[in-house]
């Protein structure tokens, strides 16, 4: 049997239903998981569950590329946690503090200082917040639009990156499917030449600069930084803000920029000397080689930085390796998570729920429509649950078989489910990443994810836009379209806005 009919929708469903109610991923996933097997054996309770945990989750863990990536989202969690709590990203961002005179250049600046912290996405709100918040009550910026900047560099920046954790959780979903699916291409291959057609993160990450040079405020934000300039007062009077500024003095003691910039630099040369070394980028690199350079690089940099805090007398050796390991252990709900997508994905993958869809859809869905559909689907899924990383769980396994299958271009559709994914959870009220936003810039939190709402859906508007056209095309070069559009839509509205106060 190719698929089992309306049956095989059932796990997906039962998945997301959970994940919108519980906003627990794990529990969700493991429900889906349970409740598939549960029809796949016949209904007997007590053979689904030793089914569950004989047949999909123990052969997730005993498989060599699952144990490999478990082992790296280990040593990312390592060095993540060294590189927040040493201090350097907050003496980074203090250091181009005193260069920022004007209300533009302290806006580019908490927006490079998110960049430069891609290797934390809920890192950066922590980091960048605290250090900016001075400065922009100083220049009269409203707390809300610091809030949007670190959320708009948080999240949608670390999506893009192929070598943190979040580029090998995606990469080992897809490495999931394209085993299932006999196809040989490698998923780092994959993820870099998705990255063009990640519409919506691009887009995020390029409108902080936009809205700061042209001066451009629109919707609820435009009376926050209005209330700011003209009164001083940095809330609202019914405002809650989710922090006090003493409450984050972990993040803003003193440091050196050198536990930031050193230790980053470490990891890249390790990275790509051993990946050159390999034949990068002229031949492609197997899976395997890559992530034993990736684990190697977070080896070697962590290593620098545990020297450097110890020779700076930043924290005693012993607590260094207590935050080292706790970062370990903050990876063991990634792992869980991952481990119960791919039983997740090989569930769906037993029951047909793509061959299901494809069969409803083939005829009566054009192709070129699909990665636009699955951007609407992950941002409704993501924005009701509060997670993109749940959202990619149960979003791949069901979009990669059905672009196959229904001949739509595989590299769009997945960057319109990254894209919804990131879509939702940037807007979401209940996602971690908008939650540490308002604390770090300390707003109040209904009132960041108020005037954001309107930037962000302007960004969707135009990734939509953008998902029709690559759909008709498959080309890279659609975002050269979606970026031109965003210009032209940012100076179309500045100039608007310039004629009204005229």
């Amino acid at each position: 049997m190719e698929h089992m009919g309306l049956l095989s929708l059932i796990p997906p469903l039962i998945a997301v239903i959970l994940a919108i109610v519980t906003k627990n991923v794990i529990i969700s996933l493991f429900s889906g998981v349970f409740a598939g097997v549960l029809l796949l054996v016949g209904g007997n309770p007590l053979t689904a569950t030793t089914g569950v945990i004989g047949d999909y989750l123990f052969p997730q863990l005993t498989d060599s590329y699952n144990a490999a990536v478990l082992v790296l989202l280990f040593f990312i969690g390592g060095f993540v946690a060294l590189m927040e709590k040493s201090g350097g990203g907050a003496a980074l961002a203090a250091a181009s503090a005193k260069y920022i005179k004007t209300r533009a250049n302290a806006q580019l600046s908490a927006w490079f200082g998110g960049i430069l912290i891609f290797f934390s996405d809920l890192g950066t709100p922590l980091i960048v917040g605290p250090v900016f918040e001075k400065i922009f009550d100083k220049v009269k910026i409203s707390r809300e639009k610091l809030a949007w900047i670190i959320d708009s560099t948080s999240s949608p920046v670390a999506v893009l990156i192929p070598f943190i954790g979040w580029g090998v959780y995606i990469m080992g979903l897809i490495r999931a499917e394209f085993d299932k699916l006999n196809i040989a291409d490698s998923e780092f291959n994959t993820l870099i030449q998705v990255i063009p057609f990640q519409f919506y993160a691009i887009l995020t990450v390029l409108l902080v600069p936009l809205i700061a040079i042209t001066k451009l405020d629109f919707g609820p934000m435009a009376k926050a930084e209005q209330r700011v300039r003209q009164t001083g007062q940095l809330y609202w009077p019914e405002s809650k803000p989710l922090r006090k500024a003493e409450e984050m003095k972990e993040y803003t003691t003193g440091s050196r920029t050198i536990l930031i910039w050193l230790p980053l630099l470490v990891l890249f040369v390790t990275l790509f000397g051993l990946l050159i070394s390999k034949g990068f980028p002229m031949t492609p690199v197997p899976g395997g080689e890559f992530r034993v350079a990736l684990s190697t690089a977070y080896l070697f940099a962590a290593i620098t930085i545990v020297i450097l805090m110890i020779v700076y007398k930043v924290k005693k050796f012993n607590e260094i390796f207590d935050i080292y390991t706790s970062g370990m252990q903050k990876m063991v709900y990634v792992a869980t998570t991952l481990v119960l997508a791919w039983a997740l994905g090989k569930v769906i993958g037993e029951m047909g729920t793509a061959a299901f869809i494809v069969e409803v859809m083939k005829g009566n869905v054009p192709a070129f429509i699909i990665p636009a559909i699955l951007f609407v689907v992950g941002a409704v899924m993501a924005l009701a649950s509060g997670t993109s990383w749940g959202t990619f769980a149960i979003m791949l396994p069901i979009a990669i078989p059905m672009a196959l299958s229904l001949d739509a271009h595989m590299l769009v559709c997945i960057g319109a489910v990254l894209s919804g994914g990131i879509f939702g959870d940037h807007c979401s009220p209940i996602s971690d990443t908008t939650i540490l936003s308002s604390t770090g810039a300390g707003a109040d939190h209904l009132d960041h994810v108020k005037t954001q709402f309107p930037y962000a859906l302007l960004n969707a508007s135009i990734a939509l836009v953008g998902f029709i056209v690559a759909g008709l095309t498959g080309s890279a070069f659609t975002l050269i379209l979606t970026i031109v559009l965003l210009i032209a839509t940012t100076v179309l509205l500045s100039r608007r806005k310039q004629a009204q106060l005229a």
